[in-house]
């Protein structure tokens, strides 16, 4: 590796370290002025040097952005040093919802309550201030009704990298219970995932 290399490498860790919040890779090419292939290649050696040394922290590649996070195992040490409050865990029709939206998105209100037969604003309030979903636009209907979707931080509370790493499923009960099983296969919980971050 050059040194040239070694440089970007180093400025990247350091952006990535500093910025605290999900970065969206196309600024990093900018500020690094690097190809696509390249930013990956870096990408991709940070995340194996933390994942060699055992770090307690990890790279994140979201679909388009990246961050640095502590693992899930150390939420309750981090929790209880920075007294942390725990969130109340998801409701079932929480789930119901997310997965909802996740599996069809963009999807307006109207759409989830169709499928789901029940109003539904409440659920997606919550879920947007948990910052599972934003509104991601408006229709160009009568009413131009938000529509919604996932964000960054569905990504990482589920441990997913993109959206194609959902699992196929054959219904939305089935896809909310999928949901909830990935949360519950990692021993943080929800709220501590999303406390930590």
């Amino acid at each position: 590796m050059s040194n040239t290399d070694v440089s970007k490498k180093g400025a990247l860790e350091a952006i990535i370290f500093a910025s605290g919040e999900p970065l969206e890779r196309m600024r990093l090419m900018e500020a690094l002025d690097c190809s696509p292939e390249e930013l990956d290649g870096l990408l991709n050696e940070i995340r194996e040097d933390y994942e060699t040394m055992g770090s307690a922290v990890q790279l994140l590649l979201l679909g388009s952005q990246v961050q640095f996070a502590t693992r899930p195992v150390y939420a309750e040490a981090i929790r209880n040093v920075l007294d942390l409050k725990r969130n109340q865990p998801l409701s079932p029709a929480a789930f119901e919802v997310l997965a909802i939206i996740a599996y069809n998105q963009p999807v307006t209100k109207a759409f989830v309550e169709q499928i789901r037969g029940v109003d539904c604003g409440g659920v997606i309030n919550t879920l947007c201030q948990r910052n599972l979903i934003e509104e991601y636009g408006r229709l160009d209907l009568p009413g131009r009704p938000l529509v919604y979707c996932t964000t960054a931080d569905f990504l990482k509370c589920f441990c997913m990298s993109t959206l194609a790493e959902l699992p196929e499923v054959s219904d939305t009960k089935a896809a909310a219970q999928v949901l909830e099983n990935i949360r519950e296969s990692d021993n943080s919980g929800l709220d501590g995932q999303l406390s930590i971050l």
